[in-house]
């Protein structure tokens, strides 16, 4: 069964180095089977947050915020690829995703996470981890972490290197954890509504 997942990037940086990890995830997990799709905080180009979603009445929303929320909505789970600045949560895919909430409950989500140094961006992937569970997401266990991006993926955006190696390695696990939950969540949802 093909899974509809979205996968979030948020950098506006000129240079971005994270884009290749959004786009190698996104491809390895078609290669899987499944139906990825990237979101791109600066392609998708939300300005910074006035009014979310649910603020607008019925119809009157930005229509790029709208067919995002139609997206959202849709989704089976969720992957958030973040990297770190300044040991926190990368601005523009915060923004991105506050423009939204009921839209993201009860699905699960899975974080990976990137830095240029050798701390592989776990700290913001820690406070994604609350951050998304506020939202109603239930957030994987299987960490997907990757140090010194900037010499992790050829020029062909495959990974390279002692870097890349690792992250092709654990890619395996943590879409498998996240497919699981997504399975889990659908089942669920199948016998029983949601709480509230």
């Amino acid at each position: 069964m093909a899974r509809d997942i979205l996968v979030f990037y948020g950098s506006y940086r000129s240079d971005r180095q994270g884009i290749k990890l959004a786009r190698w995830i996104v491809a390895a997990l078609q290669a899987r089977g499944d139906n990825a799709e990237l979101i791109d905080a600066k392609v998708i180009g939300l300005p910074i947050l006035d009014r979310r979603f649910s603020d607008y009445p019925a119809g009157e929303a930005p229509a790029p915020m709208a067919e995002l929320a139609d997206r959202i909505a849709a989704a089976d789970g969720f992957l958030f690829v973040t990297g770190e600045y300044n040991g926190g949560l990368q601005p523009g895919l915060k923004n991105l995703v506050d423009h939204y909430l009921t839209e993201f409950a009860w699905r699960p989500a899975a974080i990976a996470s990137y830095s240029a140094g050798p701390f592989a961006g776990v700290r913001s992937a820690t406070a994604w981890r609350t951050t998304l569970g506020a939202m109603g997401m239930v957030v994987t266990s299987t960490p997907l972490s990757l140090a010194r991006i900037g010499g992790a993926f050829d020029a062909d955006g495959q990974p390279a290197g002692e870097d890349g190696g690792r992250i092709a390695k654990a890619f395996p696990r943590f879409a498998d954890d996240l497919n699981w939950w997504i399975d889990a969540a659908a089942e669920q949802r199948a016998k029983q509504d949601p709480p509230y």
